[in-house]
């Protein structure tokens, strides 16, 4: 199966047979991909009727969970890695929901798209309007994102929370990387990849 940009880098970062849950999942084609690659044992959350059936038709397991409602029905260290995939921005408690996914699982991914992206403030500055882009798509009035961030926001609430980064990854609308972005990832970057661990 091949994968989207995103997924496939995500997929890196996830060992052979972990236990994984997959927050906002959507059709499944990242758990899918892990279990017929990594053996992983797997499951999804996801809200929406339709995902939940193309879930099952790809043998992914999938429970029918709204993100805003919490995890707290998962014990504490059930997963090797908790994944949720261009979601935080969209959830109503971002910094709670962490907080659970760092409850229940040893290491977080996050994904988000970066508003510090200088496409974002180029809009922003010279037209004075809320930004369209590839990787920021809809319009002010119906856009599922509610807590919009840069990567520096991100890191900042992650040191408040002492949440400790393992790896970041900053990339490009295509989902790769370059050495430009790595010289100011908070303004070249326009999607932002985390991996994220408890405190030591």
């Amino acid at each position: 199966m091949t994968l989207r940009g995103d997924l496939a880098l995500i997929s890196k970062l996830i060992n052979p047979n972990a236990r994984v849950l997959d927050l906002g999942c959507g059709s499944g084609d990242l758990l899918a991909a892990l279990q017929a690659e990594k053996a992983v044992n797997g499951y999804g959350l996801d809200r929406d009727p339709a995902n939940i059936q193309l879930c099952l038709s790809k043998g992914v397991n999938v429970i029918e969970q709204d993100l805003d409602a919490g995890i707290g029905n998962f014990a504490d260290d059930n997963f090797e890695m908790v994944i949720m995939t261009d979601a935080l921005q969209a959830v109503r408690d971002p910094r709670e929901l962490l907080r659970q996914m760092l409850r229940i699982g040893e290491e977080s991914v996050v994904t988000f798209p970066n508003f510090g992206h200088w496409r974002c403030r180029l809009q922003l500055g010279l037209k004075g309007q809320m930004p369209v882009s590839k990787h920021l798509p809809h319009d002010w009035y119906s856009t599922p994102n509610i807590h919009l961030c840069t990567t520096l926001d991100f890191e900042k609430m992650c040191e408040e929370e002492n949440i400790r980064i393992i790896q970041r990854r900053v990339v490009n609308t295509r989902y790769q990387e370059h050495w430009t972005i790595q010289l100011a990832p908070n303004l070249m970057a326009s999607h932002a990849f985390y991996r994220l661990g408890r405190p030591l």
